[in-house]
């Protein structure tokens, strides 16, 4: 099973940035502006359940990567069916859910692998998500979950490794102790990123993008503090410039 290949800092852009938007000028517009400065842009369910794939289409279209963030959790074979039509699309990147289970996620791999094999596409990497950075242990308890959440986003992380997933999303806070428990030949993609530790925003587990390089990880998902920043080129370019420092 092919294995994503770690991120090499700071000679890499780590930043994917959250494209979170409404429209289609505000989309474009930030692809625009920022294509040069990002690794990629995420797509997630706002953005594709009012545009869909010709959201995907525009991004490449302009030279930029794609992180398909839907979040894929059902029945094994429709998320295999699922995980054929997103390699399809030709994204760089989708993921879906660790809870899904095992067999879930084998068969989603098997599925954009021969996908990619018989029609000569490249294939994404293929990344499980753990647990969300919204939730507390509170949270995790009311869904009858009792491990802690760390030790809960590591045996997710151990069974995505094991399904043959390219690599996982989890909190800054996670990243130490997945690099004890899966080593380096996994991907640790890292939302809940914030410049300033006293805002959270929706997020419950967050870092600074300096203290998430420093931990191990591979990509920061970054949405609102470039987005909503006065001058979202300048914003990205100074954390890009923290992130380097730091390497």
């Amino acid at each position: 099973m092919e294995r994503a290949e770690r991120v090499k800092l700071p000679e890499a852009n780590p930043i994917i940035f959250a494209l979170d938007v409404g429209t289609w000028d505000e989309a474009q517009r930030f692809v625009e502006e920022l294509k040069e400065w990002v690794w990629g842009f995420k797509i997630g369910k706002e953005l594709f359940t009012w545009m869909g794939p010709r959201i995907v289409e525009m991004v490449q279209e302009k030279g930029g990567r794609v992180f398909l963030d839907l979040k894929y959790h059902d029945i094994p074979a429709t998320v295999a069916k699922a995980s054929a039509m997103a390699t399809r699309l030709q994204v760089a990147m989708f993921d879906l859910h660790a809870f899904g289970g095992l067999e879930m996620m084998r068969m989603a791999v098997e599925a954009s692998r021969e996908v990619a094999q018989k029609e000569g596409l490249p294939s994404p990497k293929i990344l499980g998500v753990t647990v969300l950075t919204s939730l507390r242990e509170a949270d995790l308890r009311e869904l009858g979950i009792t491990r802690p959440i760390e030790e809960e986003v590591v045996h997710l992380a151990t069974l995505a490794q094991r399904a043959g997933l390219d690599g996982v999303i989890a909190s800054p806070q996670e990243i130490k102790p997945l690099r004890e428990a899966c080593g380096d030949d996994i991907m640790i993609v890292t939302p809940g990123v914030r410049l300033q530790k006293g805002l959270k925003h929706d997020q419950a587990r967050v870092m600074t993008p300096k203290e998430a390089v420093e931990a191990g990880t591979d990509f920061l998902v970054i949405g609102r503090p470039i987005r909503d920043a006065a001058n979202p080129l300048k914003a990205t370019k100074e954390i890009l410039e923290e992130v380097r420092s730091g390497a």
